[in-house]
């Protein structure tokens, strides 16, 4: 296929609990259970992420419990008990986009704030609209931002592989990926080191840091 680009291009070796309990909850496809490989698929334009995921699909057993269509991104979720089948139906991805893994655009944290000592009514405003765990007053709360926003999902998964934190909430599509995680102060530092770690190793083309949401 011609003309699409790689925005993302995440392999997970193992979907940590909180992560794949959240896809679960949110999701439409067919839904992972921990520990599974995932792979994490974002293009340009949006209705191509139709003919990738029938590739992915023709070429492997994997599953897909994400597949989100918008008329600028769309993103790919698959994933399978064995990461070899994962791993070939990334590599049938590729191949038919004519790229590589290197082709990927680097991801960019154009938002990375920690809030220490939660107050109730905040607490309460983000957990009205979150779809994961509830932080609770006085806890510690770590916002991330990615560009693109498939790499979101990469962040939290490393940070809740690192540290004892809450997932309360994440958005790994549209114009930004969006990561609310809650904890002790000291688990949420952890967190917040293992993923700006995690998205700083990720080679890739680079690209500059958008601020406008």
């Amino acid at each position: 296929m011609s003309g699409v680009g790689l925005r993302t291009y995440i392999f997970l070796d193992s979907l940590q609990p909180q992560l794949a309990s959240f896809i679960g909850k949110t999701a439409r496809g067919f839904l992972p259970i921990p520990y599974m490989a995932s792979l994490w698929v974002e293009i340009a334009p949006g209705m191509a992420i139709n003919r990738v995921t029938d590739i992915a699909l023709k070429a492997s057993k994997v599953q897909p419990a994400v597949q989100v269509v918008e008329r600028a991104y769309g993103l790919l979720e698959i994933h399978h008990e064995d990461k070899g089948q994962v791993m070939d139906a990334g590599r049938a991805i590729l191949d038919s986009l004519d790229l590589k893994e290197e082709d990927r655009l680097a991801p960019n944290l154009p938002t990375n704030q920690v809030l220490r000592g939660i107050e109730a009514y905040q607490a309460q405003i983000i957990n009205r609209s979150s779809s994961g765990m509830m932080i609770l007053p006085g806890e510690s709360l770590l916002i991330l931002e990615t560009d693109p926003a498939g790499y979101i999902v990469l962040a939290a998964n490393e940070a809740e592989k690192a540290a004892n934190v809450k997932l309360v909430h994440i958005q790994p599509y549209g114009a930004f990926g969006r990561l609310y995680l809650s904890g002790s102060e000291a688990e949420i530092d952890a967190a917040a080191e293992a993923a700006r770690a995690t998205l700083s190793s990720v080679k890739g083309k680079k690209q500059e840091t958008r601020l406008d949401r």
